[in-house]
């Protein structure tokens, strides 16, 4: 996207209006501020603001970001974060282990 006079003015502009409609604090260095602005500007219940952005997605040639594809099986996670697939293989036991019990303890292993 080029920045030029029109799409800086009409991004300061826009972001006058949202700062005292929505109080929302947009940077203009931010590297997401037009997706920010645009997504603003359609929750905005004010006209002006909405041709404002508009105008803005005209000016940046703004295309949205293409929805990533849903996986055929939902993703696993533990405390928010994706856990890696795991095979369906069995976990190979060492030999010199199989002999004593295994106890856990704090996440490791006691042997006893």
């Amino acid at each position: 996207m080029e920045l030029n006079k029109a799409v800086l003015d009409c991004m300061q502009s826009l972001r006058r209006r949202l700062r005292d409609e929505m109080s929302m604090d947009i940077r203009l260095s931010q590297p997401d501020a037009v997706e920010i602005m645009l997504l603003a500007c359609l929750r905005s219940n004010d006209q002006e603001t909405r041709q404002l952005g508009v105008r803005l997605a005209e000016l940046s040639d703004f295309h949205a970001p293409e929805p990533k594809p849903e996986p055929s099986h939902p993703i696993r996670q533990y405390r928010g974060h994706e856990l890696p697939e795991q095979d369906s293989t069995p976990l190979v036991v060492e030999e010199e282990h199989r002999s004593h019990s295994v106890r856990m303890y704090r996440g490791q292993r006691v042997f006893a």
